[in-house]
């Protein structure tokens, strides 16, 4: 007979249309067995750590036609995490590896999408950066600045959300490389920690500007080369004028518009004809290909010193909810994790 234990989930509670709260999600106790169905691939994993992300956000909208489904009301939320293999009917994995992937939000998932789960190698760096930079968010970073925007030496950079998961990596890519380096955060904390922990040469609280063309007018007087996107709305609105010709977008995200029920517009993108801006929309399940490449270089930088990663961890599953809605206040510094268990 398989073990039967207690697992406790996080449910999202009905569909969100307006801001998140942690009302909208519950804890709820159920139980599991702790055994692979006979015949199947499918594994049992012991969640360790889940990953907190903004567009979990918009997986909570009912919608139809996006690049990812929405949760199921009632259901458990899932994404990505690091976990220990109890049970596997794969045979690429055995009892006792630990995984990174799509989970659920969850002490034990029976997980079946098995090929979307990557086994974890280097254990010489905390488990934890598997949720950040070495995972989905690192990827993002490494994908989207060196794959989408093209960059060269001395080019100006700015990034938004700049202290975030992806955000502080594309900051620090941007340094190695060479170029000038500015980014935007909500707090004078944060601020202080894109230049004095991750090497920006400028950073400003856009909470604090009155007008933020002026902002950037301020730290890019002759224009900027490349844009990371993270927010959206207003900061997408004034970075578009002062783009350089063949200036480079990528967008990443836009999380000033997750939770608002109708979305702003955006006013200045007669730019990108005028300009000739290159502005591109990017998802990391298209760079998967590139993982053991970036986990390759990544891994040799920060056992080198080279690239610091802050992470923000919070203690146990009932933790969950109120971490990620932490996200759309700014609430965290640095990548937002989640602890289940220390194995």
């Amino acid at each position: 007979m398989a073990e039967e234990v207690s697992n406790k989930q996080v449910i999202l509670k009905h569909y969100v249309t307006s801001y998140l709260k942690e009302s909208d999600m519950e804890l709820k106790n159920t139980t599991i067995k702790l055994n692979v169905p006979e015949g199947s691939n499918a594994m049992v994993l012991k969640n360790l750590f889940l990953s907190c992300d903004p567009y979990m956000r918009n997986r909570m909208k009912k919608f139809e036609g996006g690049y990812v489904e929405s949760f199921t009301p009632g259901s458990p939320i899932t994404g990505y995490g690091v976990a220990k293999v109890l049970e596997s009917g794969d045979s690429n994995f055995q009892k006792g590896d630990l995984v990174l992937g799509r989970t659920g939000w969850e002490e034990y998932s029976i997980v079946t999408a098995t090929p979307t789960l990557f086994k974890i190698r280097d254990k010489d760096v905390p488990l934890s950066y598997y949720t950040g930079i070495l995972g989905m968010p690192g990827l993002t970073a490494y994908a989207g600045f060196y794959e989408v925007c093209s960059p060269k030496k001395g080019e100006t950079v700015f990034v938004s959300a700049a202290s975030g998961a992806v955000g502080q990596l594309v900051g620090q890519f941007a340094k190695m490389l060479g170029c000038y380096v500015v980014g935007s955060a909500g707090s004078k904390e944060k601020v202080d920690r894109l230049k004095s922990t991750f090497g920006f040469d400028e950073a400003f609280n856009y909470k604090e500007e009155q007008d933020l063309d002026a902002a950037l007018k301020r730290h890019f007087p002759d224009g900027i080369d490349i844009y990371f996107e993270n927010v959206g709305g207003k900061m997408l609105d004034a970075v578009l004028l002062n783009m350089k010709i063949h200036g480079r977008i990528a967008v990443c995200g836009m999380i000033s518009q997750y939770n608002l029920e109708q979305t702003e517009g955006v006013h200045n993108l007669f730019c990108l004809i005028s300009k000739r801006i290159r502005m591109e929309g990017f998802l990391v399940f298209d760079y998967y290909h590139l993982y053991p490449k970036y986990l390759e270089m990544i891994i040799l930088q920060i056992k080198a010193g080279k690239v610091v990663y802050v992470e923000d961890v919070a203690e146990g599953l009932e933790s969950a909810p109120s971490a990620l809605v932490g996200l759309f206040s700014g609430r965290n510094i640095g990548k937002q994790v989640v602890m289940v268990s220390r194995e």
